[in-house]
């Protein structure tokens, strides 16, 4: 029987990447995303099908869930993929876009996962698949607010695993470095505030800095991948660094002091800066 996946953020992106490595794999592909109405190259895919969802939309979760379910006859594994972008000085942010990085990045994912929780809780079988960031255990300047989400994700999965173990059910992240995808320049929303120029110097150089490693970074497939390898490896691993860059340094986070890990992170954020 064909395994079936429901991926969120599946317009773009590495969620776009995901639904095609599963379809191409043979699972049945739940490619979910809120404007399904603008999708026309996916619907021809093999075992894709297309539903309309919001991860801050509680009804249309539970509508999506009991469609795919209802179309598919069961759902194996979920990817909460679905995310926004939010960087910048913090104290220039707004109250919006504090709210909409958190009831995205966070509460969409929990409200995903607390609505399959049933269905997996039923068949004592499932797999959650988060996929966070190398930032969810590290930090750069400028992304206080995507960190803060991305770290809530990674401990909150971490204490999840342990809860739903004993019924069968395995969480995992997925925790990629840079990837070339829009998250650095269409979904990207940049605080902007013309009445703070007190960071000005500092925000120009670092935001420089951090869009540069944009440029030679991989593209989503590799994060497919390593999406698909989760979905299929059999084992309780909780963890999966995608790419050199993330790996090097979340080991380097690991093994380091603070005072030595920090300096190299400022060497290359704040290259160029001089307060």
């Amino acid at each position: 029987m064909k395994k079936t996946i429901l991926i969120t953020g599946t317009s773009s992106g590495i969620g776009r990447a995901a639904v095609k490595t599963f379809s191409q794999n043979g699972w049945n592909v739940a490619a979910t995303m809120r404007n399904p109405e603008k999708e026309t190259e996916m619907t021809s895919w093999q075992s894709v099908k297309i539903y309309k969802l919001d991860v801050t939309n509680e009804d249309s979760i539970q509508l999506a869930i009991q469609t795919i379910i209802t179309d598919f006859g069961n759902i194996d594994v979920i990817c909460n993929n679905a995310g926004y972008g939010a960087v910048g000085i913090f104290e220039k942010a707004t109250d919006a876009q504090i709210r909409k990085q958190f009831d995205t990045n966070v509460f969409g994912c929990m409200n995903i996962i607390r609505a399959i929780l049933p269905h997996f809780r039923n068949k004592k079988a499932g797999i959650i698949i988060n996929v966070t960031s190398m930032g969810g255990l590290i930090t750069f300047p400028l992304y206080s607010l995507y960190h803060g989400t991305k770290w809530a994700m990674e401990g909150f999965s971490e204490s999840l695993a342990f809860e739903l173990k004993p019924l069968g059910i395995t969480v995992k992240c997925i925790e990629p470095g840079a990837i070339k995808t829009d998250f650095y320049n269409r979904s990207q929303d940049l605080f902007k505030n013309n009445s703070i120029t007190d960071y000005d110097k500092y925000e120009q150089i670092t935001f420089k800095n951090t869009q540069d490693a944009e440029a030679n970074a991989p593209g989503p497939d590799v994060v497919a991948k390593t999406i698909y390898k989760a979905a299929t490896d059999n084992s309780k691993k909780l963890r999966y660094p995608v790419g050199a860059q993330s790996a090097t340094l979340l080991l380097l986070r690991r093994i380091l002091p603070n005072s030595i890990y920090f300096a190299i992170v400022k060497s290359v954020v704040e290259k160029g800066y001089k307060a």
